[in-house]
C-alpha cells in the first residue's frame, strides 16, 4: 500500500466526539515509551505526524489521523504509566476501554510490545481482556533493530509461547523497527487486505 496523504483530524478524550462516518479505524496502543508515535510516523512516512513525547505517559488523548482520505490511524493513550497516579490511570483506562468497546468503526487494534523485554504482566492482562471482549487485534513487536537477529527471534518465540498458554489460536503478529522501516510493508499490507474485504462487502 502506498500512503499518499496523512492528516491529523482531531484529538479528544470522549469517544462520542470522534469523527463521524464509516471509515475503518486502525488503533495503536501500548505501554508508555513502547515507540507508538515513532511507529505511526514511520508507517505514514510523515516524521512529525504523531508527536513523540519526551515524557512517557503524557498523551491522554484519542488522536485521529485520516489516511488516503478513506481510513484512519488512531493513536490511543499509553497504559500502565505508574507515575500518573491512581486517578490519572483510572481516567486513561476509561478513555481506552470506552473507545475499544464502543467505537463501531474500530476495525483492528494493534497492541505494541517492546521486543527487547520479557513478556510483561500488564501487556498479557490487557491482551487477555481483549480476548474476553472479542476485540479484533494484532501484536506489533517494536524496536527490533535494537537486538541482534538471533536474540529478536528467540524473544518473540518466547513471547508467543507465553501467549499459547492462554490462546488456542494466536493473533497475527508483526516485527517492526521505526529506525529501519522493518515490518512497514507487512503491516500496511495487512491493513490494505482488511480494507479490501470491507469494500467488497459494502
Amino acid at each position: 500500500m502506498e500512503i499518499t496523504s496523512a492528516e491529523f483530524v482531531i484529538s479528544n478524550t470522549d469517544v462520542k466526539k470522534c469523527p463521524g462516518g464509516t471509515f475503518p479505524e486502525y488503533a495503536f496502543i501500548g505501554r508508555s515509551n513502547v515507540g507508538k508515535s515513532s511507529l505511526i510516523n514511520m508507517l505514514t512516512g510523515r516524521k512529525g505526524l504523531a508527536m513523540t513525547s519526551a515524557t512517557p505517559g503524557k498523551t491522554m488523548l484519542i488522536n485521529h489521523f485520516l489516511i488516503n482520505k478513506n481510513w484512519y490511524i488512531v493513536d490511543l493513550p499509553g497504559y500502565g504509566y505508574a507515575k500518573r497516579g491512581q486517578k490519572g490511570q483510572e481516567q486513561i483506562q476509561r478513555i481506552i476501554e470506552t473507545y475499544i468497546l464502543q467505537r463501531e468503526q474500530m476495525t483492528c487494534l494493534f497492541v505494541l510490545v517492546d521486543s527487547r523485554h520479557e513478556p510483561q504482566a500488564i501487556d498479557l492482562a490487557f491482551i487477555e481482556w481483549l480476548g474476553e471482549n472479542g476485540v479484533p487485534f494484532a501484536i506489533v513487536f517494536t524496536k527490533a533493530d535494537k537486538l541482534k537477529g538471533g536474540r529478536i527471534n528467540s524473544n518473540i518465540r518466547h513471547y508467543l509461547e507465553k501467549l499459547r498458554e492462554q490462546w488456542e489460536e494466536l493473533p497475527p503478529h508483526f516485527i517492526t523497527s521505526s529506525e529501519n522501516r522493518m515490518g512497514r510493508d507487512e503491516l500496511l499490507g495487512y491493513i490494505e487486505q482488511i480494507n479490501k474485504e470491507i469494500n467488497s462487502k459494502s
